[in-house]
């Protein structure tokens, strides 16, 4: 390189030891050069002379690898390494990207800073113990893919993590089973977008052992580049998070249920300060009547207005006491019941709605069939969105009612039942928020109360379970109940 490009590539003005890049061009400080015991006007500044004369050659490709993902991705790094000197020594460096230092960069470009260490590291810590310990300790396997070879090398951290023996070979094709069923997809998109696009990933994915059995996994990877800049590889760890996810996921279900008993709270103290006083300004006002008639014919008139008020007053109680019950029963005996049985069971107490109707309903209950559960709260479930579905059908086709269970393989493996109809459907734009309420009703029907949703409800979420609705107006509504 010319003396006056070399002169160009070195920033005079700062005392700080780091390199400014820039389109594609690496400036480095003088004090940089300077305190490596260099001449400023005798070296090259650029990354192949720094790779292949200064930094030492176990760094070499690891600082590489981070200086293009900085450079490509805005990736930030932070790497000790050593650097030769003038006198044919290596120094102890820390490489980073970031500092508080105020230095004045051109707009757009980049600074890697380079810290000369005080401290020099013990033996122990360049050979690999401390790494074996920490890897073991924290469940964390390291693997490579080697683009050029078509192999993949894993250590032992990562075959004891996914319980495979010792001597395993692992090969590119048995990838797709490392991972499960319904992040498969994920980890094939993240593989490729970091091979091709050389894009690092750091991702949550559930991995799947030699055992078949699932856990959660924190999984990093990045691009390897060779000289020419090109993608050779991907070089990565993962972590067995499984313990740590889980009460993540606990904790968000916690923090829902909670969420979910305040609404219901808010709901209960809503019905208390609203229907009940309604009923007692009833019962004041017609009082009121009654004592300003000197008509007796028209005090019996008024009389009949009582026992309605009286009527409407207690069922709001019943409701109301119902809806404690359900709270304070949630700690009964809980037995294994069968969900199968449990449809037979409801079907025959309604058999003459179901023949007066027309209905037909047919079910699926492979995926699991058995739960642990208030027998009487299943039937009441079953019960009250099975003659949802029947007083809503559509009066244009004949009722058609599907009952099946499947696996939340995401939360838990929790069982799911679904419920299906071919009703007249909800409008959900409309009335989403208020399904589930006390004395909400979405359609015109006489005898709708809107207690039953309401019920169902309260029954599931005071076991800890959780109820979906998904429906299309004049196409059916399917109801999921997760427990």
């Amino acid at each position: 390189m010319p003396e006056s490009t070399a002169q160009k590539q070195v920033i005079t003005k700062n005392n700080i030891c780091y390199w400014e890049l820039h389109n594609n061009t690496s400036f480095w400080s003088k004090a940089f050069i300077t305190d490596l015991g260099y001449n400023p006007s005798l070296i090259e500044t650029n990354l192949n002379f720094f790779l292949n004369q200064i930094i030492h050659q176990k760094d070499r490709s690891i600082f590489r690898d981070n200086f293009y993902n900085l450079v490509r991705h805005d990736v930030p790094f932070r790497q000790n390494i050593l650097l030769l000197n003038s006198d044919g020594n290596y120094d102890e460096y820390v490489s980073k990207t970031t500092d508080e230092m105020e230095i004045d960069l051109k707009p757009g470009a980049k600074a890697v800073y380079f810290f000369k260490t005080k401290l020099k590291t013990h033996d122990k810590v360049k050979n690999d113990y401390y790494y074996k310990e920490t890897a073991t300790m924290t469940s964390t396997g390291s693997w490579y893919i080697d683009f050029e070879n078509k192999s993949c090398y894993w250590d032992q951290i990562t075959r004891k993590v996914l319980e495979y023996p010792e001597d395993f070979i692992p090969s590119l094709r048995m990838a797709p089973k490392l991972y499960a069923e319904e992040y498969k997809t994920i980890a094939s998109n993240v593989f490729l977008n970091c091979a091709i696009n050389g894009t690092p990933f750091d991702l949550e994915i559930l991995m799947v052992k030699s055992t078949n059995k699932r856990f959660w996994a924190r999984a990093i990877g990045k691009p390897v580049f060779n000289d020419e800049k090109e993608i050779i590889g991907i070089r990565g760890v993962f972590q067995d998070i499984d313990d740590v996810k889980n009460k993540e996921i606990n904790l968000k279900r916690t923090s829902e249920i909670v969420a979910s008993q305040n609404s219901r709270l808010f709901n209960f103290a809503h019905i208390v300060s609203h229907n009940l006083r309604s009923h007692s300004s009833n019962l004041a006002l017609i009082v009121q009547l009654i004592e300003s008639f000197d008509d007796p014919k028209e005090k019996l008139d008024l009389l009949s207005n009582v026992k309605d008020v009286s009527n409407s007053l207690n069922k709001t109680i019943e409701h109301l006491n119902e809806v404690v019950t359900i709270q304070t029963n949630c700690d009964q005996h809980q037995e294994n019941i069968s969900i199968g049985t449990t449809l037979n069971h409801v079907c025959k107490s309604i058999s003459q709605i179901i023949s007066t109707n027309n209905v037909t309903i047919t079910s699926n209950f492979e995926a699991g069939d058995t739960i642990s559960y208030i027998p009487a709260y299943m039937d009441s479930i079953i019960l009250n969105i099975l003659t949802n579905a029947i007083k809503y059908k559509h009066p244009d086709r004949e009722s058609k009612i599907h009952l099946k269970t499947s696996k939340d393989f995401k939360n838990e493996d929790r069982l799911i039942l679904e419920i299906s109809d071919n009703g007249i459907g909800i409008d959900l734009e409309k009335f989403g928020d208020k399904l589930f309420g006390m004395y909400k009703t979405f359609h015109y029907n006489k005898d709708a109360v809107g207690i039953g949703l309401f019920i169902t409800k309260n029954q599931i979420e005071s076991l800890n379970g959780e109820i979906f609705v998904e429906s299309i107006v004049n196409e059916g509504t399917t109801f999921t109940i997760k427990f």
